[in-house]
């Protein structure tokens, strides 16, 4: 695939099987990060009037389509999801602990927070064991009957594992109305086909352009159905961004979801964004097209693992139905950080947490990148 001559395309470069954990900047990138620079050095105070009315836009666009949302002003900007986990708490209640529900296999910028609450008794947690793979929908869904909870957080896709769920089976867990409903879609966003019309009215759903939408940092969203937290009590003057110059009193927030608006930060991710969605266009590629062609990779990987023997072999998934699966293999290792610590001496990138060895695939590689992959951990391991 061309489109990466500046990044795994150099020559010297590594070979990189992480495309899960930091995705290569395609070669638009550049132009477009050259343009934010540019933007910012010709309109100079006038810059936001064309960060707000030609590059939001354009990018809410986009997720709109990628995520079948009818309505592009449900969608909010920020540089990081942990900036939106804090602002979605702080619409909790604070007449008690919030009770919240959750698993234990969720990232560090939800799982650090509220492990720190919890060392201050400031919110009460449950947390649902994502194994065995094959109960979790049944055993959270039976967890959330149990208790009335104020807030309930999972993730699309398990970072840890590559366990998918289907985001729609929370809604129908969760009865009480006025539960906060959030998912985490940072390793489903653009990795696996995501449908969001049937519970955008009720789901929040977070994500970035740091993975599998090869945008790099600063450049995450949040989905917000109308009419839940209208007024978060963590909120950035942005939040009022529409109601600046109008005056009065109060503290006025905007009605759609730019209510959940910080301050000011680093635009340039969203023209990295927008200049890689366009591209993708252009190329005629699309979410499912790029995961056809991935999950084509990830079989010869894994038959050639098998074929060759490989002490580690597709006998070590966490998941192997790939219809179960995000867009990376998780294998299950004692030795995950010793492998990936030989491989990158031999410059293939890897990575790992824990006893999980992480290898993801991306639109750059050839099959012949995954076959010599396979051979260099048969060699290794």
């Amino acid at each position: 695939m061309n489109g990466f001559s500046l990044s795994v395309g150099a020559a010297g470069a590594p070979l990189h099987a992480a495309a899960h954990s930091h995705h290569p900047w395609p070669d638009v990138t550049l132009a477009a990060q050259e343009a934010a620079w540019r933007d910012a050095a010709r309109l100079l105070d006038r810059k936001w009037e064309h960060v707000f009315g030609t590059v939001i836009p354009e990018a809410r666009a986009h997720i709109a389509r990628l995520l079948n949302l009818h309505d592009p002003a449900t969608i909010v900007f920020g540089p990081n999801t942990h900036s939106f986990v804090l602002r979605l708490l702080s619409c909790l209640t604070r007449d008690r602990s919030p009770r919240i529900l959750t698993t234990g296999s969720e990232f560090m910028s939800f799982s650090r927070q509220m492990a720190r609450l919890e060392e201050e008794k400031a919110v009460s947690v449950t947390r649902v064991r994502t194994e065995p793979f094959d109960s979790f929908e049944q055993r959270f869904s039976d967890e959330a009957a149990r208790g009335e909870f104020d807030l309930v957080y999972l993730s699309q896709v398990f970072f840890d594992s590559s366990f998918a769920v289907d985001p729609s089976f929370v809604m129908r867990t969760v009865q009480n109305l006025q539960t906060l409903i959030v998912i985490d879609g940072y390793h489903g966003f653009m990795a696996v086909p995501t449908e969001l019309s049937a519970i955008a009215e009720r789901v929040f759903y977070l994500a970035g352009g740091y993975k599998y939408a090869m945008a790099g940092e600063g450049v995450c969203f949040l989905h917000c159905p109308p009419g839940w937290c209208p007024r978060p009590r963590d909120t950035g003057w942005y939040a009022g961004f529409s109601a600046l110059e109008k005056g009065g009193t109060g503290v006025p927030y905007a009605e759609d979801a730019s209510r959940f608006f910080g301050a000011t930060f680093d635009v340039s991710g969203l023209y990295r964004f927008n200049a890689v969605q366009n591209w993708l266009n252009e190329e005629h590629l699309t979410v499912g097209g790029m995961l056809d062609f991935v999950r084509g990779l990830e079989r010869a990987f894994l038959a050639e693992l098998d074929r060759i023997q490989a002490p580690l072999n597709s006998g070590f998934l966490v998941i192997g139905d790939e219809k179960k699966r995000g867009r990376f293999l998780s294998f299950r290792t004692d030795h995950a950080g010793t492998i990936a610590g030989r491989l990158a001496s031999e410059n293939v990138i890897v990575d790992h947490r824990g006893d999980r060895l992480r290898i993801g695939f991306g639109i750059y590689h050839h099959e012949s990148d995954v076959l010599r992959l396979a051979r260099a951990m048969a060699r290794i391991t």
